[in-house]
């Protein structure tokens, strides 16, 4: 279950924009252009990730190099890296940006090995675990 919610979420953001650049886009959408502004929007905001790919990917790279628990995106939590975990004594502390999942199902073992959790983003968790 949480899984699908994961596949099909998106988040609502606001952006302010001036009249005129409002304009042009407005245009683009009612010549066919853009389905909608939002349509407009994802394009634009993909074709910009898209150009800054390589900085992104350089900085994932060196942030879990300095810290091994660093994730951007969508990081879900499984069973068999939280008993990896638990078998060696280590902690985990995780960071980074995006959506954290962990399943109620895993709710004990987690507390028994997750140390902390610092995302900016999303964690869906049991509220067990949330406190």
């Amino acid at each position: 279950m949480e899984g699908e919610w994961i596949m099909d979420s998106t988040e609502k953001v606001s952006v302010n924009m001036n009249v005129g650049t409002l304009s042009q886009i407005d245009l683009l959408v009612d010549l066919g252009y853009y389905s909608n502004r939002s349509d407009f929007i994802n394009q634009s905001v993909r074709q910009v990730l898209d150009q800054k790919q390589a900085m992104i990917e350089n900085e994932t790279q060196r942030r879990k190099e300095y810290n091994g628990d660093w994730f951007c995106g969508i990081y879900a939590f499984s069973e068999e890296e939280l008993l990896r975990a638990k078998e060696l004594g280590k902690k985990i502390r995780l960071s980074g940006y995006g959506l954290v999942v962990i399943d109620r199902k895993l709710d004990d073992l987690a507390i028994e090995t997750i140390e902390s959790i610092h995302v900016k983003g999303k964690l869906i968790a049991s509220q067990k675990l949330k406190i």
